[in-house]
């Protein structure tokens, strides 16, 4: 019996942390109020589920962990009320939804992010509408952007066409004026999610010569039809978050993962596997499915991608796109 006991009380402790940590964390990212109210709140409830442990082993009978269940229940209640909104006050270089008209293979995206950056606070916002023939597609890059978190990269698509303009887009966290990314908050509705789509100058240059990031450009291997329906998906995809808002989640709706679920649509047959969520690791996972180059070993074109000096070097009057796939003289 003690042996049983034992077993049991390991049960319901797994049970209490996992489950008492989400809430406290929960509590510790959306409780209403300031931090100190939200501090106060995560700490209380980490008491409480200590305390009905220690009634648990005190041999208290069920009433502690009915306590807790109901405490629960009432906790997630609340927590299904946080919805998603697009209506906050937004920083300004997600304040605007992009959206899309298809007709055809003609498309037309309204609210173009064109930002000239001389820093984080210090930029000309400039917000366009632009149209794209489909017909003219004539490449698709992923670039992976790295600001020195382990295993962690901020993955983009770049659509470049055949008079040499591009387009990237990029799923991101739309943060409130003020809010900075929190990884762990994203797990926790922090933050909305958007899909930016900008010109590479603004969108690739800020994270290498503003934020000081490390970016790397593979060129996919994908034929007109599929890049044709990946960046309709990201029309799609767009135009549904712009009736419907929905939160960024870390692990299941986050950079890549989003594009992953595109991906998927064009090939079903499309393995899910861990470098999705490790991102820093994905060009090895589209190597492996034959996205990129194979006839080049993939430490030649991790090599050869390496666009961060060129985009610093490039200068005001400079072509970016064209200046970042342009190797340096030997």
């Amino acid at each position: 019996m003690v042996i049983v006991r034992w077993i049991l009380y390991v049960l319901i402790v797994l049970v209490a942390v996992i489950s008492g940590g989400w809430a406290a964390l929960a509590l510790w990212y959306q409780a209403p109020g300031g931090q100190v109210v939200r501090v106060v709140a995560a700490v209380t409830w980490v008491i409480f589920v200590l305390t009905v442990l220690a009634l648990i082993w005190a041999r208290r009978g069920g009433v502690p962990i009915a306590a807790y269940v109901l405490a629960y229940v009432i906790l997630l209640a609340w927590w299904s009320t946080i919805v998603p909104s697009n209506h906050r006050d937004w920083a300004d270089d997600v304040a605007r939804s992009l959206t899309g008209n298809v007709d055809g293979n003609h498309v037309t995206l309204y609210n173009v992010r064109d930002f000239n950056w001389r820093s984080d606070e210090d930029y000309d916002a400039h917000w366009e509408t632009r149209s794209y023939d489909l017909d003219q597609l004539a490449s698709a890059d992923i670039i992976l952007s790295s600001w020195g978190m382990p295993g962690i990269s901020h993955a983009l698509v770049s659509f470049g066409f055949s008079d040499g303009s591009h387009v990237a887009f990029s799923v991101e966290i739309r943060r409130q004026r003020g809010q900075s990314f929190s990884s762990i908050g994203g797990f926790f509705k922090r933050f909305e999610r958007t899909i930016v789509a900008a010109d590479e100058r603004d969108i690739i240059r800020v994270r290498t010569n503003v934020r000081g990031e490390d970016d790397r450009l593979y060129t996919l291997r994908m034929d007109k039809p599929a890049m044709k329906a990946l960046f309709l998906a990201y029309v799609k995809e767009a135009n549904e978050l712009a009736a419907k808002p929905a939160y960024y989640n870390t692990a299941t709706s986050n950079c890549v993962t989003i594009v992953y679920g595109m991906a998927k649509q064009i090939d079903p047959g499309l393995p899910y596997d861990y470098r999705l969520l490790l991102t820093a690791y994905l060009p090895s996972y589209l190597y492996q499915v034959g996205a990129l180059d194979t006839r080049y070993p993939l430490a030649v074109l991790t090599q050869q991608g390496d666009i961060t000096a060129r985009a610093r070097a490039s200068g005001p009057g400079d072509d970016f796109s064209r200046a970042i796939r342009t190797p340096p003289e030997p």
